[in-house]
């Protein structure tokens, strides 16, 4: 039996161990299954690998993707630029390091991305930002980070974020877990109300599927778009990797 897995704490709801149980039933791929490993802390993480022999991939999610980093044998060269992890490779007793979530963030960005969309605010700092920062790079889209705690000169806070600032930024990026289920009555502080028909806000969260700051953006007709698709593509990139 081969077996995949996810790591992350905590665990309540997750989107691979589900899709990929599914995907098995569905494709008939036998001899594979996936499952959910919490871990409190990273340090649980060695003992894990070598209790788990049979594992052969583990997608890896909030608040490891960056604590995992030093436990790899390999990374890829995503993963070099903008050290953060969210896909292992197991084979051979050799831990390599993929981004996926590159490749998912562009692939679903892309469609609803307009030519005047030019500057970006990317709220949160954590490893899903480092890979939406390295597409935007990619993209030619100017971007600002949103922290709590400002620590460089291309973070601004959020009390920073006025009408001006977000008139300038047609591209709103929530990486920051504010108003994933089940605090959905949460989202990020924002002056909404400067909001347009020329925003695009894209949430990174998926469950649920319209999160606050999806409905604020909506209602003043801007696009939206959540991370559903996004999980679907690297999910999938994630097994083209686990199997080539």
């Amino acid at each position: 039996m081969k077996k995949y897995g996810l790591i992350g704490f905590p665990l309540s709801h997750s989107f691979s161990q589900k899709y990929f149980t599914e995907k098995f039933q569905r494709e008939k791929i036998d001899g594979c299954r996936y499952e959910n490993f919490p871990l409190a802390s990273i340090d649980e993480f060695p003992a894990l690998i070598q209790q788990q022999s049979d594992l052969h991939g583990l997608n890896v999610t909030i608040p490891y993707k960056e604590k995992v980093i030093p436990f790899l044998t390999a990374r890829s060269e995503v993963v070099k630029t903008i050290g953060a992890c969210n896909c292992i490779k197991i084979e051979n007793g050799q831990l390599t390091g993929h981004n996926t979530d590159v490749v998912g963030f562009e692939m679903s960005l892309r469609p609803l991305l307009q030519p005047f969309h030019k500057k970006a605010l990317v709220l949160g700092t954590g490893g899903a930002a480092k890979a939406v920062q390295y597409v935007l790079n990619k993209l030619d889209i100017a971007f600002l980070e949103v922290s709590r705690n400002p620590v460089t000169s291309r973070q601004i806070a959020y009390h920073q974020i006025d009408a001006t600032v977000i008139k300038e930024h047609q591209v709103i990026i929530n990486t920051s877990p504010l108003g994933m289920y089940p605090n959905i009555n949460e989202c990020p502080p924002l002056p909404y109300e400067a909001l347009t028909e020329t925003h695009y806000l894209f949430d990174l969260i998926y469950n649920p599927e319209r999160t606050l700051f999806l409905q604020r953006g909506e209602e003043r007709g801007a696009a939206i778009k959540n991370g559903h698709d996004m999980l679907i593509i690297q999910a999938e990139e994630s097994w083209r990797i686990w199997t080539m």
